[in-house]
């Protein structure tokens, strides 16, 4: 074993960094043995250096983070900090000075990823970020090495816990949205403001790492899809169990059947009580990858917290160290196949229509008509009267697969007929 350490740099010391920090220190001995080198904690940028923070030395502490990553003796630079500035200059020059990389960093490799990673290249230098989705889940690794031989077609994932927590809660006790997210909040799943997580920007993030890695494509935040779950009510709670559904907040990268192009998008979506997907629960986050050789594969465990996420940075660590203890570096970026992002228009699936219609003859014939005027198929429809009377009806409607583009111009048609007193809920249906 090689005795002369492997220099850390810990950029940020909240929940994950101190859990890092902690890590390499209680396990320094399991650690070294694992890498064939000890690894020291040789400084942590932080904003607050007031702050006491058990276990760690106070003579580690700095507020320069770039002073810190400009030493020249740092092997490795750990990134906590998220956000994209500073991150992304102090990433850069990290790797300008001849350190390698570990980030959990979502929102900058989402938006940056491939300038990162052109950087790292070009200083012969490693870029790891197995912690910037799902958590404590190995499924960067597994997705851009075990599966390097294999052709991924979809992968499909509740990959945002607080908005798994929230909607789960929604399901089993019949809350609504914001009794749900107040339950939330009070258990620390959600942050006082939620924005990120309920309105899926955090999902959207995590959907095009996955997507950039599973299609071999170069996929940044814009080209996602999103759409929040502050709109999810309890009544579409109701009629997804009479489908026999569920609904989760759902991260989808899709290949076309054609191979020709993907796409990637988040929002909320009933899924069959049979999908694996549909029995995660709480804060849990679940990833289900299908393939051409390995079929179908899920991923499941925590996926935030400081412990779990320091797991997986800790994980990235151990490789990055090794890699340069054998001078060589680990797996880039893979955007050889430079496929189209399909805009969401173009995207096929099922549907989940609800309608507040007249309770009179022939309403049924004429929702069908429109549907069957724009080219959407009908799965099945039910039609229930309002128990208070009224003249009004409730009409569900289920499509077989349309374009997302097709559904829009129906449902618009829809809320032209005088019969149609308003359109209660859309969503899409995944899962089959």
């Amino acid at each position: 074993m090689r005795t002369r350490p492997l220099k850390v740099a810990l950029l940020g010391c909240g929940v994950v960094g101190s859990e890092v920090a902690r890590i390499m220190t209680t396990h320094a001995d399991d650690l070294a043995a694992r890498i064939g080198a000890p690894v020291e904690l040789a400084g942590v940028a932080v904003r607050r250096p007031a702050k006491v923070r058990e276990g760690i030395d106070p003579g580690l502490i700095t507020t320069d983070a770039t002073a810190l990553v400009k030493r020249g003796d740092i092997d490795v630079v750990v990134e906590v900090i998220g956000g994209i500035e500073p991150a992304r200059t102090l990433i850069t020059t990290a790797f300008e000075h001849g350190a390698s990389v570990v980030s959990a960093n979502k929102a900058l490799l989402a938006q940056d990823g491939a300038a990162l990673h052109a950087a790292a290249q070009e200083q012969g230098k490693d870029l790891y970020y197995e912690a910037a989705v799902a958590g404590a889940i190995p499924l960067i690794r597994p997705l851009r090495e075990s599966l390097a031989g294999d052709k991924i077609n979809r992968v499909m994932g509740i990959v945002n816990g607080t908005t798994n927590f929230i909607l789960d809660k929604m399901d089993s006790t019949g809350a609504g949205y914001q009794e749900a997210l107040d339950e939330a909040t009070a258990l620390g799943y959600a942050e006082a403001d939620p924005t990120a997580d309920v309105e899926g920007f955090d999902a959207a993030a995590k959907a095009a790492i996955l997507a950039g890695i599973s299609f071999h494509t170069r996929v940044r935040l814009d080209d996602v899809y999103r759409e929040g779950m502050t709109e999810v009510t309890a009544s579409d709670f109701a009629s997804s169990k009479a489908m026999g559904c569920t609904i989760k907040l759902l991260a989808i990268c899709e290949r076309a059947a054609d191979g020709a192009s993907v796409t990637a998008r988040v929002h909320p979506a009933m899924i069959p009580l049979s999908h694996p997907l549909a029995s995660v629960r709480g804060a849990y986050n679940a990833v289900f990858v299908e393939s051409d050789a390995a079929g179908q594969l899920m991923f499941y465990g925590p996926g935030a917290g400081g412990a779990p996420t320091a797991s997986a940075v800790l994980g990235d660590l151990v490789a990055v160290c090794r890699n340069k203890l054998s001078g060589a570096t680990g797996p880039g970026a893979s955007a050889y196949a430079q496929l189209p992002v399909s805009p969401m228009g173009e995207v096929v699936t099922r549907y989940h229509i609800s309608l507040d219609v007249a309770d009179k003859p022939g309403v049924l014939a004429q929702v069908a008509t429109v549907f069957a005027e724009h080219g959407v198929s009908i799965d099945t429809v039910r039609q229930q009267s309002r128990q208070d009377g009224g003249g009004e009806a409730s009409l569900v409607v289920v499509t077989h697969r349309a374009s997302d583009a097709s559904l829009n111009g129906t449902v618009e048609a829809l809320r032209s007929l005088d019969t149609v007193r308003g359109v209660a809920s859309i969503m899409r249906v995944e899962g089959e």
